[in-house]
C-alpha cells in the first residue's frame, strides 16, 4: 500500500495528518472516511500556481461532484478556487457554506425548473448550458427576476479519451453538450442571439475522467481556441472571452497507474494555449480548469473493522468488513481497483495471503478489492482502503438501510468532524 500525503508509520500503526488512526477509530468508530487536509490544500495551491491563476487571470474550479460538504466548500474558497456544481443540492450546500455565488459554475445536462430558478435567484456566476430547453428556462427566470445571466455553452468536441466508457464525455455519442460535428453548437450560437437577458461569454468542454495522457487535453485546447476565434469573427454581437477545459486528470489508485503531476498537466495546457493563440493571432482568453478527483482522491481513505473471514479451500478467502458498496460503489460500478492495509499492524512482517475484501451488503457483487496480497489478518483488525476521497462519500447510499459514514478531516495532529455518522433515526427522518 502506497503512503499518500502525510501518512506515516509510527510504532507499527498508520498515522494521517499526525493523528493515530486507531485513536480515530476509538473516537468515531468504523466505517469512517478520513481526509488529509494538508494534502488537499497543497494540491489546491499547486493548481493555482501551475495554472497561472495570479499571473494570467486564469481560474481553477473544484468539481464538487467528487466530494462536497460545507467544510470542503469553505476549504476550496479559502484556497482561492471557484466551484463547479451539478445539482440544486450541491448549489445549496455551497450557498449555506458561504461560498461566493459569483464563483459558482452550474453544470448539468438536465437542470430542473426548480434548479434553474434557484441558480438565477442565488446569482450563480455562470450557467454551463447543455441544451436548448435550458436556454428557454434561463431566459424565463431572468426576465422574472430582472437579471442578465452569463453563460457558457458546453461543447462536445469529438475527442474520445482513452478511459472507461462510463466516464468518457467528449465523443459525439454523449448525453452532454452541443455537438460540433452535427452543427448543434452553431444552431445554439444563433439561437442565443434571440435572448435579451442571456450573455454568452464562454465555451466549455470536458473530455472524460481518469485520463493519464496529456495529448487529448492539448487536442481539446486547439479545438476550443479555434472555435472561440471562429465564433467571435463570425458574430459581431458575441464576444467569447472564457474557455473552460473541464477536468479529468488521472490519479494513482494502484501500482498500475502512472499519473503525471498536476504541474505537468497544467504547464502543458498553458503552453499549448499560448502557442495556439499566437498561431491564430488572438488575445489569450481566460482559461478555466475543473479538477475534482485529482484534488481529493489521494487525500481520502476509508477505515473499516474486519469481521468474518471465510476460507474456501483451493478457491478464495473472503475477508468481510463493516462497510462496502454503500460507502464505495466504484468497484461494483466500474471494477475500480484499490490498495489496502491493516492499520494496527501496518508494517508487521509475516506471511502474505491472497484475500478478497468483501462488503457487508446482501449482494454477491459487493466486493471492494479482489485477490489482493495482505499480511496476517484477523477478525477485529482495522483495515484501510486508500484513495477513496473521490466518489466515495459523494456516491454513498443507504442500500440495505445502512447509515452513511462520518467524515473527518485531520491536520497537524488534530481531527475535525465534517459530517456526523447517520443514525437509524436519521434514516427514518423523512418517512411518514
Amino acid at each position: 500500500m502506497k503512503l499518500q500525503g502525510t501518512m506515516e508509520i509510527k510504532d507499527n500503526v498508520l498515522h494521517i495528518g499526525g493523528v493515530n488512526t486507531l485513536d480515530l477509530v476509538k473516537k468515531y468508530k468504523t466505517p469512517l472516511y478520513v481526509f488529509d487536509e494538508e494534502l488537499i490544500r497543497n494540491k489546491c495551491r499547486e493548481y493555482i500556481k501551475s495554472f497561472k491563476v495570479k499571473e494570467n487571470g486564469n481560474k481553477v474550479a473544484y468539481a464538487g461532484k467528487a466530494f462536497l460538504t460545507k467544510y470542503m466548500c469553505k476549504l476550496v474558497c479559502e484556497e482561492g478556487l471557484c466551484l463547479d456544481v451539478v445539482s440544486g443540492g450541491e448549489l445549496y450546500t455551497a450557498y449555506k457554506a458561504g461560498m461566493p455565488m459569483e464563483n459558482i459554475l452550474f453544470h448539468g445536462n438536465n437542470k430542473t425548473v426548480d434548479e434553474v430558478k434557484l441558480g438565477i435567484e442565488l446569482g450563480v456566476g455562470r450557467f454551463v448550458v447543455d441544451n436548448f430547453y435550458e436556454l428557454d428556462l434561463i431566459e424565463k427566470f431572468c426576465l422574472e427576476n430582472n437579471k442578465t445571466q452569463k453563460i457558457y455553452f458546453r461543447v462536445t468536441p469529438g475527442i474520445d479519451a482513452h478511459t472507461h466508457k462510463y466516464i468518457r464525455t467528449g465523443q459525439i455519442d454523449s448525453k452532454f453538450g452541443f455537438a460540433l460535428i452535427n452543427g448543434d453548437f452553431y444552431k445554439a450560437v444563433e439561437k442565443v442571439k434571440q435572448y435579451k437577458n442571456i450573455e454568452l461569454v464562454g465555451i466549455h468542454a470536458h473530455i472524460g475522467s481518469q485520463i493519464f495522457e496529456i495529448k487529448p487535453f492539448l487536442d481539446e485546447v486547439e479545438i476550443m481556441l479555434k472555435l472561440l476565434k471562429e465564433v467571435n469573427e463570425n458574430n459581431d454581437d458575441i464576444n467569447l472571452t472564457e474557455v473552460d477545459l473541464g477536468g479529468g486528470i488521472g490519479v494513482y489508485y494502484t501500482e498500475e497507474d502512472k499519473p503525471k503531476t498536476i504541474s505537468e498537466f497544467c504547464e502543458a495546457i498553458i503552453n499549448k494555449a499560448d502557442e495556439v493563440c499566437e498561431e491564430l493571432n488572438i488575445k489569450r482568453p481566460t482559461l478555466l480548469i475543473e479538477p475534482g478527483r485529482s484534488l481529493v482522491a489521494n487525500a481520502g481513505s476509508t477505515i473499516y473493522t474486519v469481521g468474518s473471514i471465510k476460507e474456501i479451500k483451493n478457491v478464495r478467502t473472503y475477508v468481510s468488513v463493516d462497510g462496502g458498496m454503500t460507502d464505495n460503489i466504484r468497484p461494483s460500478l466500474y471494477q475500480a481497483d484499490y490498495e489496502c492495509g491493516i492499520v494496527n499492524k501496518i508494517n508487521k512482517t509475516g506471511h502474505n495471503h491472497k484475500v478478497t475484501i468483501a462488503g457487508k451488503c446482501c449482494e454477491s457483487g459487493d466486493i471492494l478489492i479482489s485477490d489482493t496480497e495482505i499480511g496476517d489478518i484477523n477478525s477485529g483488525d482495522i483495515l484501510i482502503t486508500t484513495t477513496t476521497g473521490a466518489y466515495g462519500y459523494s456516491m454513498a447510499s443507504n442500500y440495505n438501510k445502512i447509515p452513511k459514514n462520518p467524515v473527518v478531516f485531520v491536520q497537524n495532529g488534530e481531527d475535525k468532524l465534517a459530517c456526523k455518522r447517520q443514525s437509524y433515526e436519521d434514516l427514518l427522518a423523512l418517512e411518514v
